[in-house]
């Protein structure tokens, strides 16, 4: 009976110590999502509530974050955060997403298309995202606004939103590990970020123009470019970027350039650019949301 009652025993801490590990061990995946890089997505037409396809493709663009998360918990993930990070920021259809996620809605935010962010994500994800704004090809590239910028560069080097976001990401230790759009994108991203996962939902003919797959063989390629990305999460590094940071953004329009140099924190460096100094991208980061958000008719 002795015998058998120390067998049971052993036996069990053998067992706590095989599962316990796995049991209790969490992975956090963050998901920044935009819409341009969504499938199907070539103009303004499915842009915005004013588009006349707008409501299906907010559709498209909810099932691409439900495929990557549904991949995210399948391949291991304990938690998942999601930014709707496109225009207004209210275009997922959250009843539709896994009810064990948190969604980040709206603006303004100090992280921008990262808010949620912090040094307990394991790795991030990037959805429908779409090039930058001084790249030649790309379906709607730009960075951050289409309509007012015409470049953004940290420390001297031209940014995609991607860029921009890996490295607030990388302030934190954080990874990126894979992203979805077009052609154009994938390629930017995976030539500064390294060897991460890509998902192309389409080829760019021109801004406004793309050879595209069918939405269902889009959902199929983020599942399993996710699972991938969570399979090698380990040689995946942040993308770091020196501090201070130099930020300097050129402006599509001449006046916001000449009005934003009359703050003594920021030195105009031509007609249409300017330069700010920031400790570190988190500063750099707010700097860019006051800059593209405020209008002094704001109100509650």
């Amino acid at each position: 009976m002795r015998k058998r009652l120390v067998f049971m025993v052993a036996a069990l801490l053998c067992c706590h110590t095989l599962t316990s590990p796995a049991q209790t061990r969490k992975l956090k995946i963050y998901i920044s999502a935009d819409m341009e890089g969504v499938v199907g997505v070539v103009t303004a037409d499915q842009l915005g509530p004013q588009g006349f396809e707008y409501n299906r493709f907010r559709e498209f663009m909810t099932e691409e974050v439900k495929a990557a998360t549904e991949a995210a918990f399948e391949a291991g993930a304990t938690e998942v955060v999601i930014s709707d990070s496109h225009g207004n920021g209210e275009n997922l259809l959250i009843e539709k997403l896994p009810k064990n996620v948190t969604i980040v809605r709206s603006w303004p935010r100090p992280l921008m298309m990262m808010q949620g962010i912090d040094e307990t994500f394991d790795g991030v994800i990037f959805i429908g995202y779409h090039a930058s704004t001084n790249n030649v090809a790309g379906v709607r590239a730009h960075t951050i606004s289409s309509a007012r910028l015409a470049d953004v560069r940290l420390n001297g080097t031209s940014m995609p939103e991607a860029g921009i976001n890996a490295a607030i990401a990388g302030y934190f230790n954080v990874p990126v590990i894979m992203i979805s759009g077009d052609d154009v994108i994938v390629k930017e991203a995976t030539d500064l970020l390294g060897n991460i996962e890509g998902a192309v939902v389409k080829w760019a003919v021109s801004f406004h123009a793309a050879k595209t797959v069918t939405p269902e063989i889009a959902y199929d390629m983020i599942r399993q470019k996710t699972r991938n990305a969570i399979a090698r999460i380990k040689e995946f590094k942040p993308y770091k970027i020196a501090q201070p940071v130099q930020l300097d953004v050129r402006f599509k329009a001449y006046r916001p350039a000449e009005l934003l140099a009359y703050l003594a924190i920021v030195e105009r460096t031509d007609s249409h650019s300017i330069r700010f100094r920031g400790r570190d991208i988190i500063e750099v980061s707010k700097f860019l949301e006051f800059i593209t958000n405020y209008e002094p008719s704001l109100e509650p």
